[in-house]
C-alpha cells in the first residue's frame, strides 16, 4: 500500500504545476504561459513545486487507518532554444520525504530518518524536451522526459521512499480560451515505467492520466481553477492494476513581472488498489 500512495503522489504532482493562457500579448505570466506555451530562444522557466500528501483511508480496509504522508519537491528548468518558439530543453529534479506508522503529517520536515517510520532523499532527475509538432496548433505540445532512478532501495525497514525503476514520460497540453475571463486546459500524461521486475512493484506497466482544468480570471493577475483527474494503470505484465479519480481547486497569483505563487488542493474521491488521501500543494514559478 506504501508503494501504490507514493505512485499517487507523484501522479498528483504532475498535474497541478501549470499556469493559464490569455489570447492577448499584454497580460501576465499566467495568463499567457501554460504548458502549451512554449519559450523563444534565451528564455528560462523554473518552477519549484511542493506536493504533501497524506492519507487514513485506502481501498484495501475499511475505515481509519494509521497515518501515512509523504512529501514530494520538485524543481523544473527550461530554456527556449528556437526563435519559432517550438522546442524547448530541461530538466527535473525530485527529492522526497516520507513518514509512516501515525506520525504527525508535518513530520516529514523534521528530515530525521527515524528507524521505521520515515526515510528521504534525492530519488530522481530527468532530461526533458518539449515541442510542438504542428505548427498551425500552437496551443498543442508535447513533453517528453526520461526519469531516472537514484534510490538504492524501494523500501528499507517498511518504509517505502521511490519507485526503483525508469519511466519514459510523455505530456500531451492543449487549452482552449473561450474569451479573456474563461479557460479550458487538458492534458494527457502517459508514462512507462521499465526495469528489472523484482526492483519495482510498477515496473513494466503503463499508466494513462487524463486531467482537465478549468481556469477563471477575476483579473489578469489572478487565477481561480477547479480540476478533475482519472489515472488508470494497465496490466502489461506485472500482474498489477489501478485506478483513480481526484478532484479539487486551486488559485494563482502573479507577484511581480517574473515570479508567481500557486495553491492547490485535490482530493483522492474513488479507486481501486489506491489510497484515499488529500494533497495539499504550493509552488513558486520564475519565468524571465
Amino acid at each position: 500500500m506504501k508503494k501504490l500512495t507514493l505512485l499517487l503522489i507523484a501522479l498528483a504532482t504532475t498535474f497541478t504545476g501549470f499556469s493559464q493562457e490569455d489570447e492577448t500579448t499584454t497580460g501576465s505570466n499566467i495568463q499567457t504561459y501554460t504548458p502549451s506555451k512554449l519559450l523563444s530562444n534565451g528564455q528560462w522557466d523554473i518552477k519549484f513545486f511542493n506536493n504533501l500528501y497524506t492519507q487514513t483511508e485506502s481501498t484495501f480496509t475499511n475505515g481509519t487507518e494509521p497515518r501515512e504522508t509523504y512529501f514530494t519537491s520538485t524543481v523544473d528548468v527550461f530554456t527556449g532554444l528556437s526563435d519559432s518558439n517550438r522546442f524547448n530543453i530541461g530538466l527535473l529534479l525530485e527529492f522526497r520525504s516520507n513518514v509512516i506508522g501515525d506520525r504527525d503529517a508535518l513530520d516529514v520536515f523534521k528530515f530525521d530518518g527515524e528507524s521505521n517510520t520515515a526515510r528521504s532523499g534525492f530519488t530522481s532527475f530527468a532530461p526533458a524536451i518539449k515541442f510542438n509538432p504542428f505548427k498551425s496548433v500552437s496551443n498543442f505540445t508535447i513533453q517528453t522526459a526520461f526519469h531516472i532512478p537514484l534510490v538504492d532501495n524501494e523500501s528499507e525497514n517498511g518504509v517505502f521512499l521511490d519507485q526503483k525503476g525508469f519511466i519514459f514520460q510523455n505530456r500531451f497540453f492543449y487549452d482552449h480560451n473561450f474569451n479573456s475571463k474563461w479557460q479550458l486546459f487538458t492534458e494527457l500524461n502517459t508514462e512507462y515505467n521499465f526495469g528489472k521486475k523484482e526492483d519495482s512493484f510498477a515496473n513494466n506497466s503503463l499508466s494513462l492520466t487524463p486531467g482537465l482544468f478549468l481556469s477563471y480570471f477575476p483579473s489578469s493577475k489572478f487565477t481561480v481553477l477547479g480540476l478533475v483527474q482519472h489515472q488508470q494503470r494497465l496490466d502489461t505484465g506485472n500482474n498489477f492494476e489501478q485506478d483513480f479519480t481526484a478532484v479539487g481547486g486551486g488559485a494563482k497569483y502573479q507577484i511581480t513581472d517574473v515570479l508567481n505563487i500557486e495553491t492547490l488542493y485535490t482530493k483522492f474521491v474513488r479507486g481501486n488498489n489506491t489510497g484515499l488521501g488529500q494533497s495539499f500543494n504550493i509552488g513558486l514559478r520564475a519565468l524571465f
